[in-house]
């Protein structure tokens, strides 16, 4: 395994943010992303959901070739905890395998409006400051944009489709959900073997946030506050995916 991977180790020079790379690869993965959820809106619900599956099972099946290149490549056979896929971009790879197992209509639209919401707005923030997964290996920064493309079209497949609740109380009931992932990326942070190597939903209890903004809150006002700050601004940038698709219904 590791002689095959390091034949997909094409080295390249690390691209800079917002250097053409970037800008093309970016815009690229988002307009593919979205002329295929307007394309495929109007599919039939078990297509709906087998197509979520399928990239659940994309997402699962690359996130493996990651890691193992991570490891066998990358560290030199040794597990680097802050690539454990447990930030928010990764919660779709394991909400779309759920789907199939998720029995009700009103369990199964507070997942799917969560990956509208959250996982769209991750997905797009994470393309426009892409600084987390720009690497000197082609193969994992191709990874890192086209993982984030296939979110934003699985949250644009889900807001253009209907499948998810529009309504305000729809939204609320995905915050318990987000908090349940904040548990588990805390849990996370603080048992890792090593201690402060882990920084899932980067609100790590050991160092300030490595989010601009919020690193700056942090050094002012200490690490909760910069934590905190950082997850009500993403449930109110949720939100505001939720309004803007709530909007779109409406018309």
């Amino acid at each position: 395994m590791e002689q095959l991977l390091r034949k997909t180790a094409w080295t390249m020079n690390t691209p800079g943010l917002f250097s053409p790379f970037h800008l093309i690869t970016a815009i690229s993965g988002i307009l593919l992303a979205f002329f295929a959820a307007k394309k495929l809106k109007h599919c039939s619900e078990s297509v709906f959901f087998r197509i979520l599956v399928g990239c659940g099972i994309i997402l699962g099946a690359s996130e493996l070739y990651k890691q193992c290149f991570l490891y066998y490549v990358v560290n030199g056979r040794r597990y680097d905890w802050w690539y454990f896929p447990f930030q928010l971009c990764s919660i779709p790879m394991y909400f779309c395998l759920l789907l199939p197992f998720l029995r009700t209509v009103k369990l199964r639209r507070v997942f799917l409006t969560f990956m509208q919401d959250f996982n769209l707005l991750g997905g797009t923030m994470a393309l426009a400051y892409p600084e987390g997964f720009l690497h000197p290996y082609w193969t994992l920064t191709m990874h890192g944009f086209l993982w984030h493309s296939m979110l934003v079209f699985i949250g644009l497949l889900i807001g253009f489709s209907g499948q998810a609740d529009s309504s305000t109380k729809g939204y609320l009931k995905t915050i318990p959900l987000f908090g349940i992932c904040c548990l588990a990326a805390s849990a996370i942070n603080i048992c890792t073997p090593v201690k402060g190597e882990a920084d899932m939903f980067y609100i790590s209890p050991y160092y300030p946030s490595s989010q601009i903004v919020f690193h700056q809150i942090a050094g002012h006002f200490g690490i909760m506050a910069g934590n905190l700050a950082y997850l009500l601004a993403i449930c109110l940038g949720g939100y505001l995916v939720h309004l803007i698709f709530r909007h779109f219904t409406k018309n």
